[in-house]
């Protein structure tokens, strides 16, 4: 398997590339703006929504992605919620692909642009490769290990933060954390930093690896929100860790909150308030 997976990261990049184009073509694309109320459904609450895009998106990327790489699994967003067994893949030995059909699907309810499609390739729990893909934007990020990220083709170096300014953080929605990730993450109410409320995760790692964003500090661990962004923006000279000090494993079980930044000071200063507020 890692004989053929060698060559597949060779060879065919690429075609993800377009399976992701044709999946979102095909399912979201079609449905944005045009969502009958039946079509909409909420999974934990009115922040957590699930739409019938989602589900077909991730049924084609399922089938093509498992055919650009037999013996790879997937572990997508609505295939856990039905069957949370599957997640169990990401500690096995196959290839996983981990697929969020349409994150930031709040924003694509309410006809807001700001949603993606995120998809990354795994084995053993270190990311290969992934792909962001924002259609309404007409966006589309890839990283690969070791080989850097780029936007539609272009570079993409996340730099460091001017000096002097305040630091803008996006952080995870009070409805997703637990009072102890409440105080850690109200460590952050300092003068310099600038914390906002995330939207599509997806493009908020995006928006660090483009310079954009300064950091994230989220308290929820799902693999698929966080799998290709975090390769995005390593490949993009940012850096990454939990509470705990380590690097945030996919397949869960991590200090949080967590934090991705556009560089290893920026890093260093968020955690650190985070500490202080935990």
């Amino acid at each position: 398997m890692i004989e053929e997976l060698e060559v597949f990261l060779a060879d065919g990049l690429t075609e993800v590339e377009e399976a992701v184009r044709k999946a979102a073509a095909a399912e979201i694309v079609p449905r944005f703006r045009q969502l009958a109320a039946h079509e909409i459904v909420e999974k934990h609450g009115p922040h957590d929504l699930v739409t019938v895009a989602d589900r077909r998106a991730e049924e084609h990327l399922t089938e093509s992605l498992g055919r650009l790489l037999p013996g790879s699994v997937v572990v997508g967003e609505e295939a856990v919620h039905a069957d949370p067994s599957i997640y169990g893949a990401l500690g096995g030995e196959a290839p996983v692909w981990i697929v969020d059909p349409v994150d930031g699907t709040r924003q694509f309810v309410h006809g807001d642009p700001g949603f993606c499609t995120l998809v990354a390739l795994a084995l053993r729990g270190e990311l290969l490769a992934s792909w962001t893909y924002a259609p309404a934007l007409d966006e589309m990020a890839v990283a690969i290990r070791g080989g850097g990220a780029r936007l539609n083709g272009e570079r993409l170096r996340s730099g460091s933060p001017a000096e002097g300014g305040a630091l803008e953080v996006a952080t995870s929605h009070p409805d997703f954390t637990t009072d102890d990730q409440k105080r850690a993450l109200l460590g952050l109410q300092v003068p310099g930093v600038d914390p906002r409320p995330c939207g599509s995760a997806g493009l908020e790692y995006l928006a660090i690896a483009r310079g954009e964003l300064d950091a994230i500090a989220f308290s929820w661990e799902n693999a698929w929100d966080h799998a290709a962004g975090l390769l995005l923006v390593a490949e993009a000279g940012g850096a990454q860790r939990t509470l705990g000090g380590e690097p945030f494993r996919l397949a869960g079980g991590n200090v949080l909150p967590f934090s991705a930044a556009r560089d290893e000071v920026t890093l260093d200063r968020i955690l650190g308030l985070l500490s202080a507020g935990a």
